[in-house]
């Protein structure tokens, strides 16, 4: 199977298109969160992003087997090789056991991405769970004679890997003149160069989180996890690994090495990258304290926000922007947000509000119309998933549809079938977006139980009963219902 896809590979720095390594089927791997505190909106726009990848891959025909991982030992604070683990820490703080933290972060996280529409994976390993495997992976590497042993620790050695590797390809630093320029570390006898990286960690006598292995009782490195398991479950080639800017260095520059050390071999064919969301221009995320959770955009409960906002909200704010592109956050950018979503929604419900015209036959101009921009949001897609135009070929479709329904164009009923099954495929398939608040096609009983209520109030009005009319009426407004009477009737929204 072959399509014309093509994807940002950061690795080779430019698009290639997309050939799977095994036919049909696809393996992916993203880095998913470490539990220790809420989700937030830096959370949200990697899960959407490969969200986008996995939906439409699959569309595509693809098998996808995706893998998003859950850290949850091993990661220690600022991603360095010493400091407290970051779920240990919490534990300690909140007087948990460190997995009651992780579940209950864990819980949260999976609460806001349903909310958020991203579909769970395929696999969803721990790290805590797959330890053997990362005792395994340490002793490959040290088989292989690129890491060294050191006071029950065992670290990586760049400095001999990038003797016969590059060590800093993806991220593009230039690692040889780092090493030339690094000193011996100071107080730090138990690594060769700074620029060394554990793979196993020997565990301090308060450490909670450890296990036995052949060098000490301790806890893998964290930038492990993710090679131990990645080829365990998509075998050592797979496809696509994804993840954040962030992770690019030192993250996966060490996966890179580690899988090449290990396994004498690349791993990944296409490595992807979403870019950040910014505040003010600073990258949002825990460390710098300037994050604002899932929970509080769906509340409102934040002073930067000036409202709550919905998860499509925050959903269609995300893909408004190129995955690759920063976004940067404000209120008001939320807000735009909102009402754009709105008037999407509102055009895909009035498709079912057109009335079409067999008998006087549409020009062909709406029929090429149609085609052009069915097209171009598929060209749009294979050229690595450009969400943003594919959202300005909808908009395009929504003013034809507005002006069907006005009266200002007729359609015929094949034109309005087309229109539909372009709105299913793109916002409910692959864009993942969801009527909230508002009824969609395919929830005809609540359509039907509204209609019901206001043909009462029709006859109501024709009775000349106005206390029952306005009593429906005032009612469903209350509720949250517009009503607004036609010359044929009614329409209404919420």
């Amino acid at each position: 199977m072959e399509h014309n896809l093509y994807i940002y590979n950061t690795l080779s720095r430019k698009k290639e298109q997309f050939i799977p390594l095994h036919d049909n089927k696809v393996g992916m791997y993203v880095c998913g969160p470490t539990v220790y505190g809420d989700a937030h909106l830096g959370h949200a726009r990697p899960a959407i992003t490969f969200d986008i990848l996995f939906r439409y891959l699959q569309h595509l025909g693809y098998k996808v087997r995706y893998v998003r991982n859950i850290t949850d030992v091993g990661h220690l604070e600022n991603d360095a090789d010493s400091g407290e683990d970051k779920i240990a820490k919490k534990a300690r703080l909140d007087q948990l056991e460190p997995m009651e933290v992780v579940q209950y972060y864990l819980n949260r996280y999976h609460k806001s991405m349903e909310a958020l529409n991203v579909l769970p994976p395929s696999i969803e390993p721990h790290a805590s769970g797959h330890i053997m495997e990362q005792i395994d992976f340490v002793q490959k590497i040290l088989d292989a004679g690129f890491a060294y042993e050191s006071e029950g620790s065992v670290y990586f050695d760049v400095e001999k890997y990038n003797k016969t590797n590059n060590y800093g390809k993806l991220s593009g630093r230039n690692i040889d003149e780092l090493l030339e320029t690094t000193r011996d570390l100071e107080g730090q006898s138990e690594k060769r160069r700074s620029f060394d990286f554990a793979l196993w960690k020997k565990a301090s006598p308060e450490h909670i989180m450890r296990w036995k292995a052949p060098w000490s009782e301790g806890f893998p490195g964290w930038h492990l996890e993710c090679s131990a398991m990645g080829t365990k479950y998509l075998g050592d080639e797979f496809d696509i690994h994804g993840g954040g800017m962030d992770l690019m260095f030192p993250h996966h520059e060490c996966e890179i090495a580690q899988n090449k050390a290990g396994l004498g071999k690349d791993s990944v064919k296409y490595w992807m990258h979403n870019n950040m969301i910014t505040i003010a221009g600073q990258k949002m995320g825990k460390s710098l304290g300037n994050f604002i959770t899932l929970d509080e955009f769906f509340t409102g409960n934040h002073k930067l926000l000036s409202q709550a906002f919905s998860p499509m909200t925050v959903r269609f704010f995300i893909l408004q922007a190129h995955y690759r592109s920063t976004v940067d956050f404000s209120s008001e950018a939320l807000q735009a947000s909102e009402k754009g979503l709105s008037r999407l929604m509102e055009g895909y419900k009035n498709i079912d509000l057109i009335k079409a015209n067999d008998i006087n036959k549409p020009t062909q101009l709406e029929d090429n119309l149609i085609s052009e921009i069915i097209s171009d949001a598929e060209k749009a897609m294979l050229d690595d998933l450009n969400t943003p135009i594919v959202i300005s070929y909808l908009f395009d479709a929504v003013k034809l549809i507005n002006a069907a329904k006005s009266g200002d164009r007729t359609l015929s009923t094949i034109q309005i079938k087309r229109l539909k099954e372009f709105f299913d495929l793109y916002i409910i398939e692959i864009l993942g977006l969801k009527a909230e608040g508002q009824y969609t096609s395919s929830d005809e009983a609540y359509k039907k139980a509204i209609d019901l209520l206001l043909n009462m109030r029709l006859e109501a009005k024709q009775n000349k009963d106005w206390a029952t009319s306005d009593k429906i009426r005032n009612e469903l407004t209350a509720l949250g219902f517009e009503i607004k009477d036609t010359k044929d009737g009614f329409e209404w929204k919420i």
